[in-house]
């Protein structure tokens, strides 16, 4: 494909990027160099540009009027279709999807992603489309331009982001998820904390008012102190009545894996997940109960979550799918044969993770069926069964084996990135102490400390249960 950006060399184009310091990379044999960056700019302004160089360099075109339109991805839609939708050419479009393939794996665009696109009207009322813009994540933007004489080419944009540290702790309102993002967090932060206590808690059932949570993370900043773009969770504190524990992020160098672990270097994981979905609550536990269908009393082997249709369903662990279809009342069912003589099963599933199968391998975590009521079955709702030995146990009360513990130099490591994560967020606690000492006066006594106070989050009601 041909780039006319790299054939100017240094040219018009080249000089207004090397004049936003941005980090530009293109589809080329000879790519210009420009210096690292701060902020990205509009699309626009690299199109005119473009369009400025093409014409000083003898290429004619015709009087436009420019238009920016700015839509979002719908459901089962392709970056050609949405181009389509909004006027574009279908070759027009198909060549500049192309050419956005050429930097952007476009398998990955999503319902919601925003996608800009640029139109040209000429004088004679034709319109063609001259621009696309993506932006696939927070510091990175795809552009896509055509030159005066038609062709297509794809340029990479990328931001200089500033890494800076954030630290919350507050009592729980209502949920973690609310009180932590009133207070700052992100989503993906919120959810990677519930990841790190998930194997030690059953957050719909175990977390109550009152119980205090911390969490020392990463954001990524511009260089307008605009957040951006979220890091990760350096430390995950809980203190309330199903544990209290706080877990650190660690990196072993003899396997590379991230993982959290706790002050002894005991890692967060275990054997099996306690909860193999999120966003539900307990509607019937493990032991004997008269059976809602079939009228009679008799042991319920498992514990049944309720939560809508279509909720993943996860993997409690490693193993391999001995069942995966449908199966008596269970309706649509998957048992997966773990190590040591574990057994999951799930029923009820309304449908299956497509790629899998009977004798599949599949990972903890992974998605194995969504939420249903197929079989015997009143409401949507996941039966989850465990095994050991052959016989049922209680999942909610099962003691399950531990993951990896640190020795050695690992430990030593570990204890050494342990301090400087402290150190961190006792840096934060004191700025936070002395903000809030600055607003207000300190009430007289002996033994008084500052400590912010946590915002308050609003009420929220959890998916999958009555008002």
């Amino acid at each position: 494909m041909k780039n006319g950006l790299f054939e100017w060399g240094v040219g018009a184009a080249a000089a207004v990027l090397l004049g936003t310091g941005l980090v530009y990379v293109g589809v080329s044999a000879r790519p210009v160099q420009a210096t690292p960056a701060s902020d990205l700019p509009d699309p626009r302004e690299m199109i005119a540009s473009y369009t400025s160089a093409g014409n000083a360099a003898g290429n004619s075109v015709s009087a436009f009027s420019s238009e920016m339109k700015r839509v979002s991805v719908l459901r089962n839609e392709t970056l050609s279709s949405v181009l389509n939708r909004i006027g574009a050419q279908r070759e027009e479009a198909n060549s500049a999807v192309y050419a956005a393939s050429q930097l952007l794996d476009l398998r990955g665009l999503r319902p919601g992603d925003d996608v800009t696109a640029w139109v040209e009207t000429g004088t004679d009322g034709a319109t063609r489309l001259v621009g696309v813009s993506l932006r696939p994540e927070a510091d990175r933007q795809i552009l896509v331009s055509r030159a005066v004489d038609g062709s297509w080419s794809s340029h990479e944009l990328m931001a200089k982001l500033s890494p800076s540290i954030n630290y919350i702790a507050a009592d729980v309102d209502q949920s973690i998820y609310q009180t932590a993002t009133a207070l700052g967090a992100g989503d993906q932060q919120v959810v990677d904390f519930a990841d790190i206590f998930g194997y030690d808690i059953d957050f719909q059932r175990e977390v109550h008012t009152g119980d205090r949570f911390g969490m020392l993370y990463e954001t990524f900043e511009d260089e307008r102190g605009a957040h951006v773009k979220t890091g990760v969770v350096l430390m995950a504190e809980m203190d309330g009545a199903a544990l209290t524990k706080t877990f650190y992020r660690f990196t072993p160098t003899d396997d590379g894996v991230v993982d959290y672990f706790d002050q002894n270097g005991q890692s967060a994981k275990k054997f099996l997940m306690k909860t193999p979905i999120n966003g539900a609550r307990l509607s019937s536990g493990f032991g004997s109960r008269r059976h809602p269908i079939l009228g009679y009393t008799k042991l319920h082997k498992g514990t049944d979550f309720a939560a809508p249709t279509g909720t993943p369903i996860y993997a409690a662990g490693n193993g391999r799918l001995a069942s995966y279809g449908p199966f008596s009342t269970y309706g649509n069912y998957a048992k997966i044969e773990h190590a040591n003589g574990y057994v999951t099963a799930y029923a009820h599933m309304s449908r299956y993770a497509k790629g899998l199968g009977r004798g599949s391998y599949v990972k903890q975590g992974q998605v194995i069926g969504y939420v249903g009521t197929t079989g015997a079955s009143t409401g949507p709702h996941l039966h989850y069964e465990v095994y050991v030995s052959g016989k049922p146990v209680n999942a909610m009360t099962l003691k399950l084996p531990t993951g990896r513990k640190l020795e050695g130099e690992q430990l030593e490591a570990f204890q050494a990135e342990r301090a400087r994560i402290e150190t961190l967020r006792d840096g934060q606690l004191l700025q936070q102490q002395l903000a809030v000492a600055a607003t207000k006066p300190a009430p007289a006594g002996p033994g008084y400390a500052s400590v912010p106070t946590a915002a308050r989050a609003p009420a929220e009601t959890r998916e999958g249960e009555d008002n």
